[in-house]
């Protein structure tokens, strides 16, 4: 190939268009790659010198550019059409939801009596605490004494309000120190953190207990007639469940002043009534508890009558003098956070065409049910596909379910504040897929892909099993209503003496003092 014929080829079908919006045309693009190509492709001359074998491979590595722009902005319009997708669908969905809210509002405007126990707050983050239950961590502030809660006022009491702090060891005060992060010069630095304790100081006296009891116990039966003997001479108004009710009225009908519901209905409702809830047995009990409320809960009380006991410290026979105490305030408390479960079925038009959430505080588990096949499962993570599971399931836990089912199928324990979700296999058929911890603010996805052989099996702290056949979905996140419950001492003081006294964590013989040494 002579040279002049070289200089004489048409540089319109070899340079690109001018871009469009910052963007090379894809067209222009594929044309001139085409061009570069055919050019490079014609017979040589003999004779060709070296100079025209470089310049060759030069347009071998322009026709590679030219071919990476393309593909790099068929990549980028495919993503810019998927987010408009998405943003549609989150207005329409946000839409819905604004309707339905206005029209509830509509509905229950004769029925709603509220009141502010100080000046009306500004601030967005107490608006998320108005039926005076836990929202999430962002309910703290600074201060102490501009924490403005409203409370429900129903027929017959009025739901008592409360405030949450930071308490800092080696300091009386309640204020809370933040985790300041400093930029300055360039150099990433944080101030000293604080103990994270959190305590709850009462702002007016709690009025309103509900005593939920461990069944089919003769000792908690006792417990339970004596506890509302006494709550009733210090004047609290007290619910229990219609089984409970029903016993104590067989025991005497002295109890007919204790309160009960009637239908799942009036259940929704006991948040904005119950001050305080009590739980009489073990962490199931405490389990039972979290799944009466589908929204916030009131802080829970919960004493020792079970076997392990991770999450109830409290002593059962020194009941009196701990129900004092908490009643006066202020108390140190653990907020065990919860997942909130969707299940999206092949069938749904959209991702947001799902079942009635579900909540649970220990774990959803995924297994294969009663199939002798391996479940195969694909999971995702902020919709970046993250692994394939095979082999009996996968376990999705929180942090205070570390101690539970995570823990026997090899995952690690973790203290019950660290805000995280467990990702834990269960039998997995490889030698290398160990338990993960994500971050709180993720978003799982487990699917059944199509070409599985059996469908799997979830279930939500160890009841209400779905099944989930090929193309379903399971989407779990952090919920944003934790289960407050109190403490003995602290909440770390609590978490090591449940691991030392449940599960004799590194319990050994000490080495003895005569054995040999270094010389």
């Amino acid at each position: 190939m002579a040279p002049s014929k070289l200089n004489s080829t048409d540089d319109e079908s070899v340079s690109p268009s001018q871009p469009e919006n910052g963007f090379l045309n894809s067209i222009s693009l594929l044309n001139s790659e085409k061009a570069v190509q055919e050019l490079i492709q014609q017979n040589p001359v003999l004779g060709t010198d070296d100079h025209l074998r470089e310049f060759s491979e030069a347009l071998r590595t322009v026709a590679k550019a030219l071919r990476r722009s393309a593909e790099g902005k068929a990549a980028a319009q495919a993503e810019a059409a998927e987010w408009k997708r998405k943003f549609e669908l989150e207005s329409k969905r946000n839409l819905n939801l604004e309707s339905k809210g206005l029209s509830l509002k509509e509905q229950n405007t004769d029925d709603k009596k509220i009141e502010n126990l100080a000046c009306q707050s500004t601030d967005p983050l107490e608006d998320c605490c108005e039926n005076n239950g836990i929202f999430s961590h962002e309910v703290l502030r600074d201060g102490g004494t501009n924490s403005n809660f409203k409370v429900f006022k129903d027929k017959y009491t009025r739901k008592a309000s409360f405030k949450l702090s930071w308490c800092c060891k080696g300091e009386q005060s309640d204020q809370h120190k933040h985790d300041i992060v400093s930029f300055e010069k360039g150099n990433i630095t944080t101030a000293e953190r604080s103990s994270k304790q959190i305590s709850l100081k009462w702002e007016s006296d709690p009025q309103t207990v509900l005593i939920l009891t461990k069944p089919n116990s003769t000792s908690v039966k006792i417990m339970c007639s004596e506890m509302v003997r006494w709550l009733k001479h210090k004047r609290m108004n007290i619910y229990v469940e219609p089984r409970v009710k029903t016993e104590l009225l067989t025991e005497s009908p002295d109890f007919n002043y204790v309160h009960t519901w009637k239908d799942d209905s009036e259940i929704t409702l006991l948040h904005k009534k119950v001050d305080l809830v009590v739980t009489l047995g073990g962490d199931g009990t405490v389990l039972w508890a979290a799944s009466m409320f589908k929204g916030p809960v009131p802080p829970v009380v919960p004493f020792s009558l079970g076997s392990l006991g991770f999450m109830t410290r409290l002593y059962s026979e020194s009941y009196k003098e701990i129900l004092d105490s908490i009643l006066k305030g202020p108390i140190n408390i653990t907020l065990r956070h919860r997942l909130i479960c969707h299940v999206i079925r092949d069938a749904a038009k959209t991702e947001y065409e799902t079942e009635e959430p579900i909540l649970v505080l220990n774990e959803v588990t995924i297994d294969r049910g009663i199939s002798s096949y391996l479940t195969y499962l694909e999971c995702y993570c902020d919709n970046s596909f993250l692994t394939s599971v095979q082999g009996d399931g996968l376990i999705l836990s929180t942090t205070s379910g570390s101690t539970a089912y995570s823990l026997a199928a090899g995952g690690s324990m973790v203290h019950p504040q660290v805000p995280g979700i467990l990702f834990t296999p269960i039998c997995p058929h490889s030698l290398s897929f160990r338990p993960l911890i994500m971050p709180e603010h993720v978003t799982l996805r487990v699917q059944v892909p199509f070409n599985s052989r059996s469908n799997a099996w979830a279930s939500f702290d160890g009841k209400g099993r779905k099944e989930l056949g090929p193309g379903d979905a399971l989407v779990i996140s952090m919920a944003p209503w934790p289960v407050p419950t109190a403490c003995l001492v602290d909440s770390t003081t609590d978490f090591f003496r449940s691991i030392h006294e449940g599960l004799h964590w590194n319990l050994r013989k000490a080495q003895s003092f005569d054995g040999p040494r270094d010389s």
